[in-house]
């Protein structure tokens, strides 16, 4: 079964993080964490609707020019979300340039930035032709999961970066839909587009009954339509399983408290996409620099029982030799028995 989110590092482990989830038979991609994004080519950089921002350190933060240069002149609509103190990190980039002839444009294009503090969420929306000056605020409280559509929900927890917030976040289905192609042959139904609006009518309207239009095409001209009992179609064609779940972590303090969040927050993940700044032997350099060793990632995601781990954002000082990080996190993940550990630094 063919999942809905295709997940990658646009970078090598060394370089900024940026995490680019593209969505299966969608014309649409949403980033965790927006460092250098050079590699990605303007296409994919159309793609992206949301990008949810862990801290505003450079390494993380870079990007948001490129995808500006990128958006602009468009109707586009690309929403942020970010840690206490975004929004002023936001509008100093863009107060940063200089917006004398965007008020011409016949598009629209505006960011939506929401800023994620203890008790609630800020959003402001930040309009092209208005030279992106601030507009409609609106305060919410705060809800971990911030971000719902009918398919999928976007969840963060606030963790601690050397005395900063950084935000991890995780995605994941409220469940997967699938097409039985057998018994499609067998009802005599098509593969085609209306496959895509009837999983998007699963995700919304799962438990109601009603009449759903199936349709022939031929050469993108609908040439038959019929209708069908909706629920009936589900029980024949639609094989509904567990959603996918991908879990993003980053630039965390390895202490206690963080580690002991992470391993709820990202409990039984499919992937989860980890740092792994130092080794082991270089835990108080690690404790300095606020940043988890392999070890410690090797444990979170062995006691989060994850499926699968992926590391990233290494310190430049084993690149020489970065199959240590990895033989460290892996061997830690692996470990068949659980330990008695002392999680803080």
């Amino acid at each position: 079964m063919k999942p809905i989110f295709h997940a990658r590092l646009v970078n090598g482990p060394f370089y900024d993080p940026v995490l680019y989830i593209n969505f299966l038979y969608q014309s649409r991609a949403i980033l965790f964490d927006i460092g250098d994004i050079s590699s990605l080519s303007a296409k994919e950089i159309l793609k992206i609707t949301h990008v949810f921002v862990t801290h505003t350190h450079m390494d993380h933060f870079i990007g948001f020019d490129m995808l500006l240069r990128i958006m602009l002149g468009r109707n586009k609509r690309v929403v942020f979300f970010g840690p206490e103190g975004f929004l002023k990190n936001i509008e100093g980039k863009l107060s940063g340039y200089t917006w004398n002839l965007v008020s011409e444009y016949k598009t629209d294009f505006r960011i939506v930035a929401n800023e994620v503090q203890e008790e609630r969420i800020i959003t402001r929306e930040y309009p092209c032709n208005k030279k992106f000056l601030p507009e409609c605020e609106k305060v919410s409280l705060f809800d971990d999961v911030i971000l719902r559509e009918p398919s999928f929900f976007v969840k963060t927890v606030i963790l601690d970066h050397n005395r900063i917030p950084c935000l991890g976040f995780f995605i994941k289905e409220n469940f997967h839909v699938n097409i039985n192609k057998e018994k499609l042959k067998e009802l005599g139904l098509p593969v085609g587009p209306w496959l895509s609006r009837f999983k998007e009518e699963v995700y919304k309207n799962r438990e109601k009954d009603m009449e759903f239009v199936v349709t022939w095409e031929e050469k993108g001209k609908v040439v038959k339509e019929e209708r069908f009992s909706f629920q009936k179609l589900v029980k024949e064609i639609a094989i509904i399983t567990p959603g996918q779940k991908i879990t993003y972590i980053t630039d965390v303090t390895g202490s206690r408290e963080n580690i002991e969040k992470i391993i709820e927050f990202a409990k039984g993940s499919d992937i989860l996409f980890i740092e792994a700044a130092f080794l082991e032997r270089d835990r108080e350099l690690a404790k300095k620099k606020s940043h988890l060793t392999a070890k410690q990632a090797g444990m979170i995601a062995r006691e989060a029982k994850v499926k699968k781990i992926v590391l990233f954002h290494y310190s430049p000082r084993y690149f020489e030799n970065p199959s240590e990080i990895e033989k460290e996190a892996i061997s830690e993940f692996k470990k068949g028995e659980k330990e008695c550990m002392d999680l803080s630094l």
